[in-house]
């Protein structure tokens, strides 16, 4: 039983790592993307 929870508790961390690695790399590509609108817009 101890077990499955440890493994729950590795899996979860693992996921939540991974998707605040891609949340802030995909929040970088829409900021470039903005300024290089802007930049064009000048």
């Amino acid at each position: 039983m101890t077990r499955k929870i440890l493994a729950t508790l590795l899996l979860t961390g693992s996921l939540m790592v991974a998707a605040c690695n891609t949340v802030e790399g995909a929040g970088k590509d829409v900021q470039s993307a903005g300024q290089a609108v802007e930049n064009a817009a000048n």
